[in-house]
Parts: structure tokens; sequence; C-alpha cells
């Protein structure tokens, strides 16, 4: 690899770092933001505006890669994710700076959702560049060594604002961090900006973009040419079908699903479910580079699709092992305390809550709700119309809660909460905090048999992301002509990530609520995956050999 080759892998991947740092930073302090920006408004605007800020993040990432993957293909790589990387750092910048709805009233929340729309956008657009960018510098027969550099980036942003979110909390303390401290990291982002930019300013436009512009084969309109034309878009919707939907579901399943279902179900304290990911990814992150090298010589098909098959069949077993060893108390619970919410069907609604904020009301959805929310197992028994709801634990019967004729609602529900909570736990599920959960003292504790142990599970899952992730980009690439390439594969990519993969933790926690199974919400990764297999092995052609200067 020479030395302009090295810099241009470093230029791309550290710039596309930052912005993923830039997009985590939000979703890792949501709460917090969310207590600053929309807690003084009546229930309902502050649901609706939290539910824009988590939506913007994800769903306008395919229009991003839209608006840039065209610019891309008609005036060049460099220059469009410079733009990208110049709206991610100033939009996260401005979220550092921003007043409070105090301080301005309901601007602030305003603001924040634009700041949140245009960091959706440029983060479609910068990974289809930067991709693109270093994949056109690759020499022939090493696009999967390249491109994997850049596959590492999602990952390490992940890592890095973890990292500094962690640093600020012990510095100032949570009740500072939660007043003011919460916007360091937003703030610093600005640096990593300067250095970004500094960097990507000192690189020439690709190599396939300037011949494609000498010999005049440039796209007039790519996105008319993309997905306008039968036989371009059939290869993108196999791209996305075949290849990043089961990529996006493998992806987000071992990093923020499995940190999700630590938390959410399994009751570990946020520090030590955020240092047991953390650590994993640092033991896998290498992986990316090996599996893209590895596609080299073998091809991208077999890799991604062996990563989507293996991960398909085994994600329920793991994640039950996770169980026995995170929380051994519950999984005992799980098996031995009988539950039934006896209720008539026509009474019960859905659960899908994407932001935490939906208040259930109907007796069946109030207890169902409690019940997936303190990773209890339970089923639905089938009752007469006009029957009361109950819940039966073990046979004991007791009433859901019913707020008509309650003189304080919100009390009345607080006891009847504590009371069933009570049953619960006296007929053996573990309370909180109960000294078997893991819990690790220090971020260095990793010596510890059960805390090694999950960080070995917790590694698997992210092996099954190296597989899919590490030589995906190669091969979007090899997929398109470069006159559109930037377009075509942005897409794809974006739609496969930001959607499948973006809604599947609110996607499979309501899936456990709606069953009782705390297991459940893995059939959304499991089919996702075994569908992409299915398709990618009979639709997409192996990518590895071809000459991405031909046909341009």
């Amino acid at each position: 690899m020479t030395a302009g080759e090295k810099k241009v892998i470093l230029a791309s991947s550290l710039g596309t770092v930052f912005e993923w740092y830039d997009f985590y930073l939000y979703g890792s302090l949501a709460t917090i933001i969310g207590a600053q920006f929309f807690s003084q408004f009546p229930k309902a605007t502050a649901d609706i505006f939290a539910l824009l800020a988590f939506a913007a993040g994800f769903l306008v990432r395919p229009f991003g890669a839209l608006v840039f993957g065209r610019l891309g293909d008609l005036v060049g790589r460099k220059y469009t994710f410079l733009v990208t990387i110049l709206i991610m750092g100033l939009s996260t910048f401005v979220v550092g700076l921003l007043p409070g709805y105090n301080s301005i009233g309901v601007a602030a929340p305003i603001i924040l959702i634009a700041a949140r729309l245009l960091q959706g956008l440029a983060l479609g657009g910068e990974y289809g560049g930067a991709a693109t960018y270093v994949a056109e510098h690759a020499p022939q027969g090493r696009r999967g060594f390249y491109t994997s550099w850049i596959q590492t980036t999602a990952t390490l942003g992940l890592f890095l604002s973890l990292l500094v979110i962690l640093f600020t909390r012990t510095i100032f303390g949570e009740d500072a961090f939660k007043s003011f401290g919460w916007r360091i990291p937003f703030l610093v982002s600005v640096v990593l900006l300067g250095i970004s930019l500094w960097i990507r300013l000192q690189l020439n436009e690709s190599p396939a973009f300037l011949k494609m512009k000498e010999d005049g084969t440039g796209s007039k309109a790519p996105l008319s040419e993309a997905f306008g034309t039968w036989s371009n878009a059939k290869i993108a919707l196999l791209a996305l079908l075949g290849l990043t939907m089961g990529q996006g579901v493998v992806w987000y399943t071992g990093q923020f699903y499995a940190l999700f279902f630590m938390q959410s179900i399994l009751k570990v304290d946020g520090y030590t479910a955020n240092l047991l990911i953390a650590w994993s990814l640092v033991f896998g992150t290498g992986f990316f580079v090996f599996f893209g090298w590895l596609s080299d010589k073998i091809g991208r098909k077999p890799i991604i699709m062996a990563g989507c098959l293996i991960a398909a069949l085994t994600y329920i077993p793991l994640f039950q092992m996770i169980t026995t060893k995170a929380n051994p108390a519950l999984e005992k619970a799980l098996e031995s305390v009988q539950v039934s919410v006896v209720a008539n069907p026509a009474e019960c609604g859905k659960l899908f809550n994407p932001v935490g904020t939906r208040v259930f009301t109907a007796p069946c959805d109030v207890s169902r709700d409690f019940l997936a929310k303190n990773s209890i197992r339970y089923t639905t028994t089938d009752a007469p119309a006009g029957s009361p709801v109950k819940i039966v634990i073990n046979g004991q019967e007791f009433p859901a809660f019913d707020a008509t004729g309650a003189a304080d609602p919100k009390a009345a529900k607080a006891d009847w909460d504590k009371n069933l909570l009570g049953a619960l736990q006296a007929a053996g599920y573990p309370k909180a905090g109960d000294p078997g959960i893991v819990k690790m003292s220090n971020p260095f504790d990793i010596f510890n048999a059960q805390v090694a142990s999950i960080i070995g599970l917790l590694f698997i899952l992210v092996v099954f992301v190296t597989m899919v992730y590490g030589p995906i980009a190669a091969a979007l690439v090899e997929l398109f002509p470069t006159r559109i390439r930037y377009t075509s594969m942005s897409l794809p990519y974006h739609i496969g990530n930001g959607w499948f993969g973006g809604l599947l933790p609110a996607t499979a926690f309501a899936m456990v609520a709606q069953t009782g199974d705390i297991y459940f919400g893995l059939w959304y990764p499991i089919v996702i995956a075994a569908v992409c297999f299915v398709i990618g092995v009979l639709f997409i052609p192996e990518t590895k050999n071809r000459d991405i200067y031909a046909g341009d």
C-alpha cells in the first residue's frame, strides 16, 4: 500500500468515524435531551416531538442518499463528502449550543429536530461517498481490504461516542451531566470536524471519476438512470433484498439490540452493559478488515451470505446463553413461574412504542406493557366478551389495573404496580439489583468469569457483524457503473440499514411485549437475514473480479 493510498483510507475513514460519532450521540443521550427540549409540552405534543426526533435520524437517511448520491455522480466524490461532513459537524455543534425550551420556547425543539434531519441527510450522503472514493482508489484485487477500513468506522464511531460520554459523566457527575455536561460531547465534535476537513481538503478526486469525465461518459441524470431504468433499478432492488437488508439487521442486532436486551430485558445496569459491548467491539473490530481481505480471496458473496445464515441459525441460543450468564435468577423464573393475562382479544391492542412515550389505558394493554417492561414471560388466554381482565401468577389471580373511578389514577397505578411486582418476586422473579446480575466494578474488570463469558458471547455477535459488513462496501461498489455508482449504492445501503436495521430495537421489543416471550423479538432479524440469504444466494452475482472502470 503506497503512502498516497494510506492517506486516502485514513482521510475517508477518519471523517466517517467522526460522522458516526456525531450521529450516535443523540441516540445515546436521547432521554436527557428529551428532558431539556420536550418535557415542558403537553404529553401528546411531547410524544410527537420525540417521535419526530427519533424518526428523523433513521428515516431521512435514504433521502440523503438520493440528494448527495446525485451530487456525487455529477460533480465528484471528494467535494460531495466534504459537504456532508460539514453539514454533520455543524448540525452536531448546534445541538451542543442550543438553548433549552425555558430559554427560547418552542424554537428549541424545532431547531433540534431540524438539526437531526440534517444529520440524517448528511449521513445518507457520507457513507456512499467514502466507500466509493476508497474503492475507486484501490488496485484491482484489493478493494475488499481497502474498503473494509471504511466498514470499521460505524463501530468505531459508536465506541468513541460511548467513551466520550462515559468520560464526561465521570468528570462532571450524573446531576451536572444531566444539567449541562451532556453538551460537552456535542461541542467536542467541532474539533473533530476541523481535523476531518483539513485532512480531506488535501485529497484529490478519485481516478475512476476523473477518467469518466475525461471520456465524457458521465450521467446527466443519475437519479432517473439509476432508478428509472429497470435494468439498473433491478440491481439496486436486489442489492437491498439480497445484501443490505440482511446486513442491516445483523449489524443492529449484534450491537444495538444486544445492548438494549441487556439493559431493558436482563436489567443489567447501563454502565456495565455499555462496557460489555465496548469490550466486545475492542476484540471484534479487527475482523472487519480480516473479512474484507478474505473477500478479495474467496469472494464477497460467500462471506456475507454465511454471516446472514449463521446469525439466523444461532441468535436464539446465543441470547439464551447471554441470559443464563447475565441474569441467572431471571432465567430460572422464566422457566418456573407461569404467568397469564386473561382477556377478551378484542380488548387488547398493539404495543408498538418506538420512543417509549405511549400511555396505555386498556386494562389488557396496561397489564401486558407492565409485564414486558419487567421482563416477565407470559401467555395470553382468551376470555369471553365483558369479562374483567386478570393476571394469573402460578394459579393466583390478580385484577388488571383499571383507572375508571380512581380518585387519583397515578397513585392507584403506582400501588397496583408495587403489589403486582411484589407477587411476581414472591413467585420467583428477581428483584432489581439482584446480586446474581452481572456487574462490572471498573472498565478493566474483565477477568471475572461471569463478565468474560458474556464478553465472549457478545464477541460472537460482533463477528457476525464483521462478516456481513466487512465486504459490503466493495460488493455494492462493484455492482454499479461509475456514472451512477454513488447514487445507486447509497440508496439500498441506507434503506437496509436505516429502515430495516434502525427500526429493529423498537420493533423487536414490540414483538416481545405482544407475545410475552423475551426472545420472540429475535424473529425479526432471523426472518430478514434468512430471506436475504435466499435472495442473495439465488440472485446476487459474485463481483470480486469485476473491473470497475469497465462499462462507464
